[in-house]
């Protein structure tokens, strides 16, 4: 059996609590996101939608 080692980040928005694996995550600005609604700094008043998350922007 392999090992495989894995990154984890958390997302780069302020109010998300989501820690992602870095190959998963979305890319801006040189940040790394758990989706685009917390990339795009919650414009359309949406939240991240993962489990165990409050965050709506």
């Amino acid at each position: 059996m392999t090992s495989v080692n894995v990154e984890m980040v958390k997302c780069a928005c302020q109010d998300c609590v989501c820690v992602i694996p870095l190959t998963k995550a979305v890319d801006r600005d040189g940040k790394a996101y758990c989706c685009d609604e917390c990339a795009d700094g919650h414009k359309d008043y949406a939240g991240c939608e993962h489990a165990g998350c409050t965050c709506h922007g």
